[in-house]
């Protein structure tokens, strides 16, 4: 059998504790696992240098962070699921918002890249209420995003809305 490699691509902006379980699900698995943290796309809170550090220091208390690796990319994601070898793509879903948002993506990208292979995670219950969107709006608001997030993204989050 050959070595199987995901590639669980997303703005990460910022990484969440939601992220890092998929990440670790993904891991149990998977032999290798590539954070991929775009780099355009939607509008971002935090530049990309940050979310590519954040994501490194974070993923290193993740079990089996060893065969984890963080990188950028930029561009049709098909084109750095080929680039990278990567067999599989792994998505994770809170909701029916989200698979409703998914299932259309993964159309699309199996119909430019015919081997394209999704696997979705569903967040466990705990943790299907968070997201960077969220984590967001309690950041700019002051809030505590401590629970959400993990250290490193608390930080950088502080550190841009510092007064």
């Amino acid at each position: 059998m050959s070595a199987k490699h995901a590639l669980y691509p997303g703005t990460f902006d910022p990484i969440t504790n939601g992220h890092l379980d998929i990440l670790e699900r993904s891991l149990a698995l998977f032999d290798t696992v590539t954070l991929a943290i775009a780099e355009g796309g939607r509008s971002t809170l935090l530049d990309h240098e940050t979310r590519l550090q954040v994501a490194r220091e974070a993923v290193r208390r993740v079990a089996g962070a060893g065969r984890c690796r963080v990188t950028g990319f930029n561009g049709l994601l098909v084109e750095t699921v080929e680039k990278l070898g990567a067999d599989v793509v792994v998505r994770g879903v809170r909701g029916s918002p989200d698979l409703e948002h998914e299932q259309p993506m993964a159309a699309l990208n199996r119909s430019l890249h015919p081997g394209f292979e999704v696997i979705l995670f569903f967040a466990r219950p705990e943790l299907a209420m968070i997201s960077a969107t969220l984590v967001r709006d309690v950041a700019r608001c002051g809030g505590p995003v401590d629970p959400y997030v993990p250290p490193e993204a608390a930080a950088a989050l502080r550190d841009r809305f510092r007064d």
